[in-house]
């Protein structure tokens, strides 16, 4: 649940951020004849990831076994590689984050402004399609059950609650610690998710070395245990891997830490000198 969290509070500030821009800007420039239908673009950006929710989740239904985990392996190697994007893009791009949308909302506000629609469906859907595809693949992972759902549902929520206070100046928080430390765990939940990913596809026949485990630890931490239960819930902990998930998770871990760590220093040698803002000063929302 608390990873799920996590993913849930992560994806919905960005989005929250992103919606607050736009709103803000739209409201800066005197076009509240266009709010309207940015709400709209932004209730579709909702409900098509839902629904991706659902189909992924009730639709594998009826299928051969090898089918399932064809799709549920490969799905869950590309929800891994939308969240790697996503933590790079968001190391990337954070400082220009309120500058480049505002560039898009000048072009989309042209005319009837029906470009917002398809602009806050585009910037807030990829958030959600993110959400939707991870959540799916770490729930999956851990066997189903409601409470990982329940825990991206209240990351959801609390990120919503967060960005309102936000965007009326009622709160600030430091946004490069936040996105800085949840990207950390993130990398590490996601490293699980691909060592799963590679266990589906193993079973399926696609990948070899199904049934060659390298260690097994069950005895010492029961996946039925509360603690084992616990471990698997976050970062999807697999007390028998295969070598292929153990040699997958470890350069998955390895390779995209140490790329992380380098935007890090990068980014932090890039602001060395200056003078330090306030948090409410950090975060890309134009009041």
């Amino acid at each position: 649940m608390l990873a799920n969290y996590l993913i849930g509070l992560r994806e919905g500030i960005e989005a929250s951020l992103i919606v607050g821009i736009l709103v803000a800007y739209v409201v800066k420039v005197g076009r509240t004849d266009v709010l309207r239908k940015l709400w709209f673009g932004v209730g579709i950006a909702i409900v098509v990831p839902l629904g991706i929710g659902a189909l992924l989740t009730w639709g594998p239904y009826g299928l051969s076994f090898q089918a399932q985990e064809l799709i549920g392996g490969g799905l869950s190697l590309v929800a891994v590689g939308f969240v790697t994007w996503m933590i790079f893009w968001m190391g990337k791009t954070a400082r220009s984050m309120k500058s480049t949308l505002h560039s898009r909302l000048d072009a989309a506000l042209l005319g009837a402004g029906w470009g917002v629609v398809v602009l806050a469906i585009l910037s807030v859907g990829r958030e959600g399609l993110e959400t939707a595809l991870f959540v799916w693949a770490t729930v999956a992972s851990v066997g189903g059950g409601w409470e990982p759902a329940v825990g991206a549902l209240l990351g959801i929520i609390t990120a919503a609650v967060i960005g309102f206070l936000l965007y009326r100046g009622f709160v600030t928080i430091n946004l490069g610690k936040f996105f800085t430390w949840t990207a950390a765990f993130l990398i590490l939940v996601a490293g699980g998710v691909f060592a799963y990913g590679i266990g589906d596809l193993q079973e399926a026949g696609l990948l070899p070395g199904s049934g060659v485990h390298a260690y097994d630890i069950s005895t010492i931490i029961p996946a039925s245990s509360w603690y084992g239960t616990v471990l698997q819930g976050i970062v999807n902990f697999n007390p028998s891997p295969t070598w292929l998930q153990v040699i997958g998770w470890v350069a998955y871990i390895g390779v995209v830490t140490a790329f992380y760590i380098r935007q890090h220093r990068a980014s932090s040698h890039g602001t060395a000198g200056q003078t330090a803002a306030p948090a409410s000063a950090q975060q890309p929302v134009a009041h």
